[in-house]
């Protein structure tokens, strides 16, 4: 049974599962109706930061054009261009035993691809959630549903495993930016063009 959480919430990862070494972390949502005429296209993303809550480099920042970190820690599986079906729309997978040391956390991200021309925000997306796996079993772990709190963000902060004493712990954040992925990277620290 996974633990549900709320926002802001933080719980334990590795300290309740001893040997937890591979994970999944999977995102998923699913789009309103609305007469837009523009495929709505969420992306999910891992910025790997350090203890100053920045990347140390652009390459620290795994998404659909980066799919795998040098480190072989994070990697993407891949762009879904329509979040159409049940389940996660994206995943992202994570070896917690390659997480380089100077890597205090790792940030999940939902944004909408081309959000301003295309007149999209998350006002216009509803069950969106975030879950964290145990590849070894496939067990569900953690599970965060943002709810309905959003309008016209068009990127999501949505949570972050963190190292604390050793341990890796889970943080559900579920706070939304203005200014979609370029607004994440600044935030991050990574150089946008």
């Amino acid at each position: 049974m996974p633990i549900s959480l709320e926002k802001g919430q933080k719980v334990d990862l590795t300290k309740g599962n001893p040997g937890l070494v591979k994970i999944m972390v999977g995102l998923g949502w699913d789009t309103n109706k609305y007469d837009g005429g523009s495929d709505f296209d969420l992306d999910a993303a891992a910025f790997l930061l350090s203890a100053q809550g920045k990347v140390s480099a652009d390459a620290d920042f795994v998404f659909y054009s980066n799919l795998k970190h040098g480190s072989g820690a994070v990697e993407h599986l891949g762009d879904n261009l329509t979040g159409e079906g049940d389940g996660d729309d994206e995943q992202i997978m994570v070896d917690l035993s390659k997480i380089p040391a100077n890597i205090e956390k790792i940030a999940f991200t939902v944004t909408i691809y081309d959000a301003e021309s295309r007149r999209q925000n998350f006002g216009q997306v509803s069950n969106a959630f975030i879950r964290i796996v145990n590849e070894s079993n496939n067990e569900e772990l953690i599970r965060y549903d943002l709810g309905e709190d959003f309008s016209i963000e068009t990127a999501v902060a949505v949570g972050e495993l963190y190292k604390y004493n050793g341990e890796w712990k889970f943080n559900a954040i579920g706070s939304g930016f203005q200014g979609g992925l370029a607004a994440l990277c600044r935030n991050y620290g990574v150089n946008v063009g």
